[in-house]
């Protein structure tokens, strides 16, 4: 069974910074491309990270280039978004993704973390 666990989420004021972190069990982590996406209720989910396998590919949503990295530890099945200079706009549930790297039609979601910016 494969499990995406995200964790790191909660309440922050403008212009702090928070770390999220993806755990996944259950899959060959070095098989999938992972991402990072975030909803607010009534909208669609925004892609807001992405990197490759092994991280030599990553790419970010206009609206947080330059304040979030995303990174990953294959060695230890995790991925991380460290997310600075937070605005009110970044509020949402964030959520992470895992999809086969050959298989697109193989993707996993994890149950999102909450992050709340506001003062």
């Amino acid at each position: 069974q494969v499990l995406l666990v995200e964790s790191g989420g909660g309440l922050v004021e403008p212009g702090g910074s928070l770390r999220l972190s993806c755990v996944a069990s259950g899959l060959i982590f070095s098989d999938y491309e992972m991402s990072w996406y975030r909803q607010v209720p009534g909208a669609d989910r925004e892609l807001v990270a992405f990197m490759s396998r092994y991280g030599g590919t990553v790419t970010y949503a206009d609206s947080v280039l330059g304040r979030f990295t995303m990174s990953r530890v294959n060695a230890a099945n995790t991925v991380n978004l460290q997310m600075n200079s937070l605005k009110t706009e970044d509020t949402a549930k964030y959520y992470c993704r895992a999809t086969h790297f050959l298989r697109n039609e193989d993707v996993y979601w994890g149950q999102g973390t909450q992050v709340t910016v506001s003062s």
